[in-house]
């Protein structure tokens, strides 16, 4: 066998393979794979006669990646995931491509996806997928192209492209608001407090923008704008709300603003690309696309 037919194992014994170190068991792989458990014994033994390596420990009982099978295992299931993915954009979108984006939850859904009717309506040809991340993950890994992340410009071997500022202020339900003497924002500090899980320090850093002390004392917490922005509206208290997401319940009514002056936060949303995607078609037209939506600076 040539070094080149030694590299390339058939694919197989890769689906083999990589069930088997998926599932951990060489009967469940074979029932997934609509294959015998000899057929998938004998795929698995194949690639490791062709490696010289061995892949699994096995015993009476168990089965379970070898230390190599372990590395092995990580660059095969991207390697076949990279291959179904090719293989959607083929059967979806002949012509053009897949961009494979990551959104944030709220943003995502309130300030985003309105605008897409249009991305679609101009890019026909591009198919977007859209998957909910919070936080910084590995592009490869996740066999992501782009995202849409909240926080500062510096996500490693990644461009960073500003797309909005976040202004916060605190927000209430007219009930919850005329019900109560609210006229400073001191008065916000006797007030129940909704706090979001992913800005511990939010709610302190408005208190000293205002020139006030924190309060202490536990309050309701959340882990997305937009439930919180509901839980306002529902009266249960006061909320420290990004502008741009609110928009909407500001304009009909539904959360007024609190006493107090808004607050830039230090962090903005940024549409982040890997280095490697930077050339990918699908890509660069929906950053251009998204620049020509992004509301100037004031």
């Amino acid at each position: 066998m040539n070094v080149q037919r030694r590299l390339l194992p058939g694919i197989s014994a890769l689906a083999a393979f990589e069930a088997v170190a998926r599932l951990g068991s060489f009967t469940a792989a074979a029932r997934e794979l609509d294959l015998t458990q000899g057929a998938v014994s004998r795929q698995i033994r194949l690639l490791e006669d062709q490696f010289g390596r061995q892949l699994f420990e096995r015993d009476s009982r168990n089965v379970r990646l070898s230390t190599a099978g372990e590395i092995y295992a990580e660059a095969v299931r991207a390697a076949l995931g990279q291959l179904r993915d090719a293989a959607l954009g083929l059967m979806s979108n002949r012509h053009s491509g897949i961009l494979n984006l990551a959104i944030l939850p709220t943003f995502g859904t309130r300030w985003l996806m309105p605008l897409i009717p249009d991305f679609v309506e101009s890019n026909p040809d591009i198919t977007i997928n859209f998957v909910t991340r919070i936080g910084r993950f590995d592009f490869a890994r996740e066999r992501l192209d782009a995202a849409i992340h909240y926080g500062l410009p510096d996500w490693p071997g990644a461009d960073s492209t500003l797309l909005v500022r976040e202004t916060v202020a605190p927000v209430v339900s007219p009930e919850f608001l005329a019900g109560r003497a609210i006229a400073t924002p001191a008065d916000i500090g006797r007030l129940p407090l909704l706090h979001m899980a992913t800005r511990p320090g939010a709610w302190t850093e408005w208190f000293e923008h205002q020139g006030l002390s924190a309060p202490t004392g536990p309050g309701m917490q959340f882990e997305q704008f937009g439930t919180a922005a509901q839980a306002c509206m529902a009266g249960l208290g006061v909320a420290l709300l990004p502008q741009v997401l609110i928009s909407g319940e500001l304009q009909r009514g539904q959360l007024v603003p609190a006493p107090g002056r808004p607050m830039q936060s230090r962090s903005a949303y940024y549409l982040v690309v890997p280095h490697d995607k930077r050339g990918h078609p699908p890509v660069a037209s929906f950053r251009d696309w998204l620049l020509r939506h992004v509301p100037p600076e004031k």
